[in-house]
């Protein structure tokens, strides 16, 4: 996010557990500002007690409410593991997005 843009911005980051949250404190720390940029957190394999987050795997649900504020005309980045990518990229085109507004990086093995 350029500094000063007022565009609003969300954080979907998917980790295992509150211990894998990378990062944490900083966009702890930046999400506080309320200057538009929001952090939300979805923990797929454990949770702490009174976690009111999400708490699954990304799913097209979970991109439908996460994006809704954003609306339509958003700009997506998605960054992580083929599977994920390819996962989240296909429910953001089946809820209305066009590739156009998608882009994506994957990590993980590669080759034989």
């Amino acid at each position: 996010m350029s500094a000063g843009s007022m565009n609003p911005t969300r954080l979907l980051l998917s980790s295992r557990g509150p211990d894998e949250i990378i990062y944490r404190d900083e966009l702890d720390r930046l999400s506080a500002t309320q200057d538009g940029f929001e952090v939300l957190h979805t923990l797929t394999r454990e949770q702490p007690p009174g976690w009111t987050g999400y708490a699954r795997r990304i799913d097209q649900e979970m991109l439908t409410a996460v994006l809704a504020p954003l609306g339509q005309e958003a700009r997506v980045y998605i960054c992580g593991p083929t599977s994920l990518v390819e996962s989240a990229a296909n429910a953001l085109v089946r809820i209305g997005l066009a590739p156009s507004q998608i882009r994506t990086e994957r990590f993980g093995p590669t080759g034989s």
